[in-house]
Formats: C-alpha cells, sequence, structure tokens
C-alpha cells in the first residue's frame, strides 16, 4: 500500500511537472515552480504575463480550446526536445480579466540557466504566434480584438 501511494505521488508529481492548462481560473506561480524543482536541474525559469494598463479597463480572452491544447502540446515537446529541458509548464487563463491579472505563466527547468531561458523564451514565441487564443481590449470608449 505504501508503494502504491508513493508512485502515485510520484506521478502526480510528473504530471504537474508537464502541465498545458488553459482556464478561467488564476493560477499560482508559486505552486508551479514547485513542481518544476528537480535534483536534475539547476534553472527554473519563470514567464509571467499580465494585463497592463495601455489605456484599457479590461481584456477579454477566448480560445479554441480543442485546437489550443494539441499545439500547446507540440510547442512544448519541441522545446523540451530542443533546449533539454526538465519540465515545462504552460497556463494560459481566458474570461474577462482586468488590469493587473494574470493572463500567462511558463514555467521550464534544465540543467543549466541557458537552456530554461532559451526554452521558456521559445515556449512564448510560439505561444503568440501559433495558438488559437484572441483577446479583445476593453476600454471606456471603445473594444478592439488584438
Amino acid at each position: 500500500m505504501r508503494e502504491t501511494r508513493l508512485l502515485y505521488f510520484l506521478l502526480s508529481l510528473e504530471a504537474d511537472a508537464r502541465l498545458i492548462k488553459i482556464s478561467d481560473e488564476d493560477f499560482s506561480l508559486d505552486e508551479m515552480v514547485r513542481a518544476a524543482k528537480r535534483d536534475d536541474a539547476g534553472a527554473i525559469v519563470t514567464f509571467l504575463g499580465s494585463v497592463r494598463d495601455d489605456g484599457i479597463i479590461e481584456m477579454q480572452l477566448e480560445a479554441y480550446r480543442e485546437a489550443a491544447l494539441p499545439v500547446l502540446e507540440r510547442i512544448r515537446e519541441e522545446a523540451e526536445s530542443r533546449f533539454n529541458l526538465k519540465s515545462v509548464q504552460i497556463v494560459h487563463r481566458i474570461g474577462l480579466l482586468s488590469v493587473g491579472d494574470n493572463i500567462v505563466a511558463i514555467v521550464c527547468s534544465a540543467g543549466h540557466r541557458d537552456e530554461a531561458f532559451q526554452g521558456c523564451r521559445y515556449i512564448i514565441e510560439e505561444l503568440k504566434s501559433k495558438v488559437p487564443i484572441w483577446k479583445k481590449e476593453i476600454g471606456k470608449d471603445e473594444e478592439r480584438w488584438v
């Protein structure tokens, strides 16, 4: 019984270290970093995107989940292979968000910092250009899809 619980715990940690999620709920960057810590990883790099105040009040984010999740999987797999990443987590929010709210988090761990930085940068750039997630900026007097 104890071995079964230990195996379940280890599998849960591994699953958390490879998390991909599109959610209408906020996330904990601290929890993501904890899940990324590994004995063979000397570097953990995070990217946190948030709604900035550039004349907007809110932002509406929408995703085509059925298409977005497989694209995020491919991006993660490419990054893991290309940059020798030990773990990758990607969480992107959808819904109506206010200035200061978290939008996206990426956490990468690797043996060395350069791999972790490059992998994290690669993931956010690929996400922005390939994943079907759209945002509408909502201001006082106008709304626009960007």
